[in-house]
């Protein structure tokens, strides 16, 4: 495969990676510009990384754009960010569709804009057949709430006999999350230099591998990903058991 800045394994490539894009902010903050050229910046690197997932064979790709938390941030940001997540997937929608790419979301997207929703559901269902990457987009997403609302849903299937308490184990429980319909991250990548989940699929990195860069996000490209892909290959993931 041309263009391949590190000796990868293309045969043990992540099923499933999960980012965190951090650093918009201080990547426009650094070239004295607003908060919100670093949101645009951070878009076009969205682009990138997702045709270079597809092109690396990469089975899921799920990204932290938005979360339960974000709402603090002032209502020019959010704004911001809403109209950016609407001309991306308008944008990008066709394009992605001729890639074979499949779109979904995790999260409560109930509470974002019209315009968001729309287009998300637009988007979910014209890719919704496709088979290639599935490129998840957690919006309005929080681990620790996905985890209680699965855990109300329970105890109502419970209460009303639907579910018996000795049913429930890790597989069932991870059902009933909004994560149901994709497997558990291999790899999380978080940008920025910082070292936290954020809230970020609490339950499911429970045996993920991590990898920090001090990168920021609108600068983290096609050989970053790369790089990023040859430190989890070089490691020896045990699941709790000895090789």
């Amino acid at each position: 495969m041309e263009n391949l800045f590190y000796d990868i394994d293309l045969e043990k490539v992540p099923k499933h990676i999960a980012i965190i894009m951090d650093g918009n902010g201080r990547w426009a903050k650094s070239k004295m510009m607003p908060r919100t050229f670093g949101h645009k910046a951070g878009v076009e690197t969205i682009r990138k990384v997702v045709k270079e997932c597809s092109r690396l064979g990469v089975g899921y790709l799920t990204l932290y754009a938005f979360s339960t938390e974000n709402w603090k941030r002032p209502k020019e940001e959010v704004s911001a960010l809403m109209t950016l997540l609407v001309s991306y997937l308008r944008k990008e929608l066709d394009e992605l569709h001729k890639n074979n790419v499949k779109i979904l979301t995790i999260g409560d997207i109930t509470k974002l804009p019209e315009p968001c929703v729309i287009e998300l559901n637009k988007s979910i269902e014209k890719t919704k057949d496709n088979d290639g990457l599935v490129l998840s987009l957690a919006l309005n997403y929080g681990g620790r709430a996905d985890i209680i609302e699965s855990i109300k849903s329970i105890a109502l299937d419970v209460r009303d006999e639907r579910l018996n308490i000795s049913d429930i184990d890790e597989d069932l429980f991870s059902s009933y999350l909004s994560t149901k319909s994709i497997i558990d991250p291999d790899l999380v990548i978080r940008t920025s230099g910082e070292q936290r989940l954020s809230n970020f699929l609490l339950w499911e990195v429970a045996y993920s591998e991590f990898y920090y860069t001090d990168i920021h996000w609108p600068d983290f490209d096609e050989k970053e990903l790369q790089k990023s892909i040859y430190s989890y290959q070089k490691r020896d993931r045990r699941f709790g058991g000895i090789k």
